[in-house]
């Protein structure tokens, strides 16, 4: 083995990235960065009927979102070609595979009588014991033919990472195409040239390739090539413990972006899933699952998707995470949206962090924290009908209440939370009634929401000309209403 271990990524870009495929790259990458190894990214696209640059672009675009930087590539698969054809005919000429001639309909036939008999769909290897100089002559001569691995007696046996040892009996694997009629590779010739190749020390995917590695491991031998360390993680379940799918909420990467996630939370997410630190601890920054990672600590059970989980890891990500950060991430919302322009923003940026750092607790993803910033920027805000249902019930009394209210506010000196709250207080004590009575209908014109961070942190950051616009507008309603 290379002293630096050398892990890869490698993708078909013939789908969407989803959860099960952006753990595998976490998990990769993870492993990478502690260990002081490299992370190979390598688009797997031999298959080019399926192939879709758009694609391609998607995973890309994920993987930079949770902030997973490849060391090497993106390689492409279809690039190694002349590579693939080589090992072929290395492996033809040792005897380790052959050519075989069976015609399409041949095969459907020895499907046809397997499924007949109640057995697995195999190839019964009538072409195995050709005379090698007799079936170069044919290939020569044009006649269209397959390459097919020849599977040797005995078993195929690994120490896994995660499964421990683990065993195949040959005899249940036939003799499989390694090349195509049209000189393509298939995927087990393919991925094993690669990782050659490029030097891959391990190999960290999903469980369901298990069974391609007992055919991989024979090209491994077949070709002299040191065999990569195995790291099989276990399949992503459902709450209802099936294999995890759209019934279950599943969906490409770029979906749980678009609902406001941060990139961070599903970090943490990812990893929790099929891996744990060896105590308590969920909650994670991606410096800490890079200190903690160890490929020993992948559990071997199915790991199980909870969107309650993940909606909890984004919720204290989000409070943890600074309003400077925050502020990359809403300030282009805010313009995109025409409530504010990049000037306001850059402009006043220390109290755009502070304004975000007080509405983030409350915030369960990006959007909410976004809705939550709207009421700080002028322009009319539509306050929410539940709310306003609620806190405005008695119109002619929330008349009263905020004229009353903005008379004293306007007459007063200062404008700092401390002093707003005294001035709401004693309003209120001189009307009779609790500072909640007040509070509530205010927040609504404010805000429009029913919930908000404190009043008067609110009222302070909006500023004196915001918070009595504010009023005004919903007296406005009110009136007409």
């Amino acid at each position: 083995m290379m002293d630096r271990p050398r892990v890869r990524f490698a993708p078909s870009p013939t789908g969407f990235l989803h959860v099960g495929g952006a753990r595998t790259a976490l998990f990769n990458w993870l492993f990478a960065r502690h260990e002081d190894g490299v992370f190979v990214l390598r688009i797997e696209d031999t298959d080019r009927e399926r192939t879709q640059e758009q694609l391609t672009q998607a995973i890309l675009d994920g993987l930079a979102w949770l902030g997973i930087a490849w060391d090497e590539g993106p390689y492409h698969q279809a690039d190694g070609l002349k590579r693939h054809r080589a090992d072929v005919r290395r492996l033809v000429d040792s005897g380790a595979a052959y050519r075989c001639f069976c015609k399409p309909e041949q095969l459907e036939a020895m499907r046809a009588a397997a499924k007949e008999l109640g057995r697995a769909a195999a190839y019964d290897g009538r072409c195995r014991d050709l005379n090698p100089d007799d079936a170069g002559r044919r290939a020569a001569g044009g006649e269209p033919h397959a390459i097919r691995f020849r599977m040797p007696d005995g078993e195929t046996a690994w120490d896994d990472v995660v499964s421990g040892t683990t065993r195949f009996r040959n005899r249940d694997i036939d003799d499989f195409v390694i090349l195509r009629s049209d000189s393509t590779p298939t995927y087990n010739l393919a991925v094993v040239s690669d990782d050659i190749g490029m030097g891959i020390t391990h190999v960290i995917r999903g469980a369901d390739h298990i069974s391609n590695t007992p055919k991989q491991i024979q090209i491994y031998r077949a070709l002299g090539a040191e065999m990569p360390v195995f790291c099989h993680v276990p399949l992503i379940l459902g709450p209802d413990g099936k294999r995890l799918s759209k019934r279950h909420g599943a969906t490409a990467l770029a979906e749980y972006r678009k609902s406001g996630l941060l990139p961070q939370a599903m970090d943490n997410f990812l990893a929790l899933l099929g891996w744990s630190p060896g105590d308590d601890q969920e909650f994670m920054s991606l410096d800490e699952l890079i200190d903690r990672f160890s490929l020993e600590r992948i559990n071997r059970k199915p790991a199980i998707f909870d969107h309650g989980k993940l909606e909890s890891l984004n919720l204290q990500h989000m409070s943890n995470t600074s309003g400077s950060e925050l502020a990359e991430l809403i300030g282009p919302l805010l313009i995109e949206r025409g409530i504010a322009s990049h000037e306001q923003i850059e402009n006043r940026r220390a109290w755009f962090e502070q304004v975000l750092d007080l509405v983030k607790p409350r915030a369960r993803t990006i959007h909410h924290a976004l809705q939550q910033t709207r009421p700080f920027f002028a322009g009319e805000i539509q306050p929410d009908e539940r709310a306003a249902a609620k806190h405005w019930k008695d119109r002619a009394a929330t008349v009263e209440q905020l004229e009353r209210l903005r008379s004293e506010l306007a007459e007063l000196e200062g404008w700092e939370e401390g002093e707003l709250e005294l001035q709401l207080r004693a309003i209120a004590e001189l009307m009779g009634m609790g500072a909640g009575k007040l509070i509530h209908p205010l927040r609504v014109a404010l805000t429009g929401l029913a919930v908000s961070p404190g009043i008067f942190e609110v009222m302070d950051l909006m500023g004196r000309e915001l918070v009595m616009s504010r009023i005004d507008d919903a007296l406005a309603r009110l009136r007409d209403g």
